[in-house]
Order: structure tokens, then C-alpha cells, then sequence
């Protein structure tokens, strides 16, 4: 009978809100269904968490990591993150709501397709690493990364489902039974021998998924999960060209970057692993990335597996429940351990000394034949002592002896301080301003989020007290340089400098304008985050220009002629001989210097000839008449008469009251 019609949650109404519709996936942390949000009219994946998980010593434990990391992961914003819409408690129910996809794993599409082509396998290993790096940004891993938590919409869309939940399981797991849990197949060496996960350990798993997305299947197979462990831990990941012989080196160094044993060894987190997997594409041509290899598919179960707790039937089975054809926002938490077939189940192995040094330090064998008694006890005696030695060593000062700093950034100072209390760690919180997270969030602690610790050990973390304002001080704009700069540093804030610009009205070096981030003018008394940068133009004074001539133009007109230049004319009247009146009779500067906007141009104006009124000089003296002209502008020539003995002026040659220009000689007629 299929689980639509066995499960008891079929057809329940769960918080009043959620109508349960049919089972997606069953696994060993919870089980998926399909529903309907009442209240919204919208299809979602809904996760109920097995209820016998909340009972014991460390079910309240896990609940509240269960609800924790489900908060986390609802923070994280990427289209290539399954959404988190709610998490809530329905009696003894905990679940989660989230994105609802249409479509199917990627575990399924491998299974039904076999090996990809270079070009799709590289496009997913994209999507997951670009979808990881969004997470490894704000500090959270993973931690398991498969195919059954890689979803492919019907629209083409890859969605990366499960974050933060198998960390969850991961925490716990640790520090109540001294056990790693994930799945074999894609478990980093460091997370087996040291139970150590960072960034690094999400990229080997992604460098594993992409080689068996190449191939078809995965590096490492074997009979026993310990076999599969083992061979993580001591071997390199093959060249996937010793399989698909036509696949070019850069596939090759890309799969074995991202799988190296040594985490060192990888890219530091997964947006420098997108960096190499794009460089890669972008080094293939297009007939490579269309071939794919000649592996047929399958799906099929191996031995060691419990089909009860997968996300595919028995053949034959006739469960209507959508198993894996719709695919949620989180599939099945029982993963597989790799065996012939490509398929694996999820393990708990020991962490640290068990596992590092007694179990991978020689491939896993069947247990030796004895044929004396004896010689069992003597071995279990043996065996005792060291179990006993080995769990103190473990405990006191090998890994066991050793947590990890829980997730606490972006949570309130006293939630903060609940969860180390919970992992047995102290606190030590200080108070800084910090310039995006909001008053009261924790934004960074020391160790590091997933650093080792010891158990008895301090986090010291930083809670942010907001941004830090200071006011935007008066008098920088219109300052020189040195003065605005010096008084932005008053202030709190920081100096930086645009192209300097000509201005018309501010002086050389001075500040034209001081401008925020935003692009926005900065106001003095205005609230400004400390350290901000302030953008300066400085002034390089008025522009130059070339003076051009006005000599000969009427004022007016060389006015028009100067403006565009915004130079301006102070004109002087002068009398001219050879200029006609209301002409520029010459300029200074001349035509041809160099000047700058602004400048002034002095000019004389033409007033025309100069005139005297002709005085009468009749009867003076030639030379006092001659005194008296010249010092009207006039030229004066004698003429004798009888000799001029007497020196007497008896005829001028202009009449006396009448105009004369200047410069004109006056013939005197003497006796």
C-alpha cells in the first residue's frame, strides 16, 4: 500500500494553516510532504521532524538547533537557495514550511540519464557553488552537499535544498555521542579524521558531485561505510579522464582542485571555486561541453540500503506519493553511502581517534580467524586497555576534548550567550559599532564560527551597538583644501578627491563640492556614519582662455564677443584723430595673450578729434601769444612784417571765439 494511504498524516490539517497532501520523501531526521497553505492558496513542502528525535537527554537539544538552523537558514537570500517561508509547533509537531519545487533530484536525473554533459554538469556544479558562496559569506557551511539535497526545477532552475538543517544534525550528533554523521560518499578526509568543517569542506564535496556528474559515478565505492571513509582519507580522487579517457585536463585539474585531500590544497570557499569552474568553461569548446559519457542509466538500490528510509520505491510498489517526481525545498536526510550501483545511505562514525587512527590507518579487513580461546581473551583484555587509554587520551586531550563555536552571528547577545552555555562554552561579549547590522546582533566572534575550541573554552563575540553618526562639519565647502580636509578628520570622517574642476567663482585649491556615497550633497549638520568617505572637488580657478582683438568694435559689440568667455570690458574715453567716435582705439591685454574666464579687458574709446575755442592773441606779444597757444594744443608759425621789429601780433589766421581742432597751426603775422 503506498504511503499516501498509510501515512497518518495524509489528509491532516497541521497548525491550523497547512493541509497535508501527500508524502514526497521519507529519511532518518524527518519526513517531506507535499501541502497546501491554506491561508496563502499556495503549494508547499512541508518537514515534520520525527517526534522521536525531542525525547531523551538531547531532545530538547535538538529541537532547539532543528529551530535554530531553520531561522538561519530563512535569513539567507538566493535564488539558488530552497526558501524557508516558517517554522513552527503543532503539539508535539515541529516543522518547517518552505519553497515548493517542481521537478526532481539530482540523484534522480543521474539515475535516469546516467552521466552528464560536460556543459550541464558544469552549469549545476555553477549553480550549487554560486547558491554555497551566498552562505559562506555570512560564515555558514553546509556540510552536506549530495545529489538528493540538488533540486532541478521543470523550468530549468537548481536549487540547493537542506541548508543549515544537516549542521544542525551535525552539532548535535557530536557532542552527545562523539560520532560524525553525513553521507560517506562525499565526506571531506578533515570532517572523518578531525571532525573539522569549514567553506573547504563544502567545496570537496561539490568537486565529488561534479565528478560523478562527468562519469556516472562516484570516486570512491565500497561494501561497509568504513571502506568508503577509508579511502577518502588515504587516496586521492581519481582524474576523471581514467574513466572518460576524452575528457580534457581542465576537467581533470578542476574535479581533483576542488577534491583535494589536503584542505589547503582546494579553493578557500566556494565563490573562488565558481571562479575556477567558470574559468574552465570558458577555456572548452563547444563540441566538448556537448559530449557527455557513454554510461548507461541506473537506479538501483544497493544491498546495505533500506528502501523504507529512501526517497525511491521498490520496484513494483505502488505508492501514488509523488516520490521524487515533485521534489521540495528538502528532500530526504537519509543519504547514501556509494556501493556499484552509485547509490549510499547516511552513517555515524566515530570522530577523532577512533576513526583517524585506528580504522583509516589500514584498509578495513574481515576480522581475523582464531582458532584458541586464549588467545581471544588476551586480545580482548589488549583491546580494553586500549579502548580505555584511548577514550581518556580522546577525551582529555585529543579532538574529543575539543567542540566547535556554534552559529551566533546574527543573534541577540543573550541568545548568544544561551547557545555556548548550551555547547559549554563561556561568553565574553564586547560592544562595537558596526555600520550595516542592526543594535544588539552579534557580527563576529573569536574563534570563528565552526573553529575548534576546547569544551571548557571562552568565545569572545562582538555585539553591534549600531552605526556610529557623527555630524558633517560646517565651512568645508568654499575652504581650501588642506582646511576641509583637516576638518572632515575632526570629525570622524574621511577625505577622498574627484578630478579637479574649473570654476568661474571659487579660487584655486579651494572646495567646490562635498559629496556622500550616495551621491548626495553633504549638508554640514547633517548625520553622517563615522568613517564615511566624503568625496572633495577641488577647484582649479578660472579657466584660461585666449584673448581675442576688440580694437575698431563699438563697446557693445565686444561685449557680445567677450561673454562667451565671460571676460569683461572696462573702457576708458580718449580723443582720437584717426579712430572714429564709439570705436576701441586699442585693448590691454592684446589681442592673442593668455588669460583666464573672468578676466577684465581694458579698452580705450574713441571720442574723436580734440577741440580748443581760439582765443584772441591781437596785439600781445609773439612771444607770449606763441606761450598761450601752445598750451591749447596748438601749433604756431611766425610771419614778419617790416621785419617784426617790434614783435607785436597784428594779424592770426583763425578768428578768435571760433572752434579749433588741436594740433592745428595758427599762422601769427608780426610787426
Amino acid at each position: 500500500m503506498g504511503a499516501t494511504v498509510t501515512d497518518p498524516f495524509v489528509g491532516r490539517l497541521v497548525d491550523s494553516r497547512y493541509e497535508v497532501v501527500s508524502r514526497i520523501a521519507r529519511g532518518g531526521m524527518a519526513t517531506v510532504y507535499l501541502a497546501v497553505d491554506r491561508r496563502l492558496d499556495r503549494d508547499v513542502a512541508l518537514k515534520v521532524m520525527h517526534a522521536h528525535l525531542a525525547e531523551g537527554t538531547s531532545g530538547s537539544d535538538f529541537v532547539a538547533r532543528f529551530r535554530r538552523e531553520a531561522r538561519t537558514a530563512a535569513r539567507l537570500t538566493h535564488p539558488g537557495l530552497v526558501g524557508v517561508y516558517d517554522q513552527g509547533v503543532d503539539g508535539e509537531t515541529s516543522y518547517l514550511t518552505m519553497e515548493y519545487i517542481d521537478g526532481c533530484n539530482l540523484r534522480r536525473h543521474i539515475g535516469e540519464r546516467g552521466a552528464l554533459t560536460v556543459g550541464d554538469a558544469l552549469r549545476i556544479g555553477e549553480s550549487v557553488l554560486d547558491a554555497l558562496a551566498a552562505a559562506h559569506r555570512v560564515g555558514l557551511v553546509h556540510r552536506d552537499i549530495k545529489p538528493e539535497n540538488v533540486l532541478l526545477a521543470s523550468d530549468g532552475r537548481v536549487k540547493l535544498a537542506d541548508f543549515g538543517l544537516a549542521r544542525a544534525v551535525t552539532e548535535v550528533t557530536a557532542t552527545t555521542t562523539g560520532t560524525v554523521l553525513g553521507t560517506v560518499a562525499y565526506l571531506a578526509p578533515e570532517l572523518v579524521v578531525r571532525g573539522d568543517s569549514d567553506a573547504r569542506t563544502d567545496v570537496y564535496a561539490c568537486g565529488i558531485l561534479l565528478y560523478e556528474m562527468l562519469t556516472g559515478r562516484q570516486p570512491f565505492t565500497g561494501e561497509t561505510p568504513i571502506q568508503v571513509a577509508f579511502q577518502h582519507v588515504n587516496n586521492d580522487v581519481p582524474a576523471p579522464s581514467e574513466l572518460v579517457g576524452w575528457l580534457p585536463i581542465e576537467i581533470d585539474d578542476a574535479v581533483r582542485a576542488l577534491a583535494a585531500r589536503d584542505p589547503d590544497d582546494r579553493p578557500v570557499d566556494a565563490a573562488a571555486a565558481l571562479a575556477l569552474l567558470r574559468r574552465t568553461r570558458a577555456a572548452l569548446d563547444d563540441d566538448t561541453l556537448a559530449r557527455h559519457a557513454a554510461v548507461a542509466p541506473s537506479i538501483v538500490l544497493p544491498t546495505a540500503t533500506d528502501p523504507a528510509e529512501t526517497d525511491l520505491e521498490a520496484p513494483g510498489s505502488d505508492d501514488d506519493s509523488r516520490d521524487d517526481e515533485s521534489v521540495a525545498g528538502a528532500d530526504d536526510e537519509t543519504t547514501l553511502i556509494e556501493t556499484g550501483d552509485g547509490r549510499g545511505t547516511t552513517v555515524a562514525l566515530p570522530i577523532g581517534l577512533g576513526v583517524g587512527v585506528e580504522v583509516l590507518t589500514a584498509p578495513p579487513a574481515d576480522p581475523p580467524r582464531t582458532r584458541h580461546r586464549a588467545r581471544w581473551v588476551v586480545l580482548l583484555a589488549v583491546l580494553a586497555a586500549l579502548v580505555g587509554a584511548g577514550t581518556w587520551w580522546y577525551l582529555q586531550v585529543g579532538p574529543g576534548a575539543y567542540t566547535t563555536v556554534p552559529t551566533i552571528i546574527g543573534q541577540s547577545e543573550a541568545e548568544a550567550i544561551t547557545i555556548l552555555d548550551r555547547a559549554g562554552l563561556a561568553a565574553d561579549p564586547t560592544a562595537a559599532f558596526d555600520a550595516e547590522a542592526p543594535a544588539g546582533e552579534v557580527v563576529a566572534t573569536d574563534p570563528g564560527q565552526g573553529d575548534r575550541i576546547r569544551k571548557d573554552g571562552t568565545v569572545a563575540f562582538t555585539v553591534s551597538k549600531g552605526p556610529d553618526y557623527v555630524a558633517f562639519p560646517e565651512g568645508v565647502v568654499g575652504a581650501m583644501q588642506a582646511d576641509a580636509e583637516a576638518a572632515l578628520v575632526a570629525a570622524g570622517l574621511k577625505a577622498t578627491y574627484a578630478e579637479p574642476e574649473y570654476s568661474d567663482t571659487a579660487p584655486n585649491t579651494t572646495i567646490i563640492s562635498a559629496t556622500l556615497p550616495d551621491g548626495t550633497a553633504a549638508e554640514p549638520g547633517a548625520q553622517t556614519i563615522r568613517d564615511t568617505e566624503v568625496r572633495l572637488t577641488v577647484s582649479k580657478g578660472p579657466e584660461p582662455v585666449t584673448i581675442t582683438s576688440v580694437v575698431g568694435m563699438t563697446v557693445a559689440d565686444a561685449t557680445a564677443q567677450l561673454e562667451p568667455d565671460r571676460l569683461a570690458l572696462a573702457p576708458t574715453e580718449v580723443y582720437s584723430d584717426t579712430v572714429a567716435p564709439g570705436l576701441i582705439v586699442d585693448q590691454s591685454p592684446v589681442a592673442g595673450a593668455e588669460g583666464h574666464r573672468g578676466d577684465t579687458i581694458a579698452v580705450n574709446v574713441s571720442k574723436g578729434p580734440e577741440f580748443v575755442t581760439m582765443p584772441n592773441v591781437v596785439s600781445k606779444q609773439f612771444d607770449a601769444a606763441k606761450a598761450q597757444l601752445e598750451k591749447l594744443g596748438l601749433t604756431v608759425k611766425r610771419e614778419n612784417v617790416l621785419g617784426g621789429i617790434f614783435g607785436t601780433v597784428r594779424v592770426q589766421s583763425a578768428p578768435a571765439d571760433q572752434p579749433v581742432k588741436v594740433g592745428t597751426e595758427i599762422l601769427l603775422t608780426v610787426v
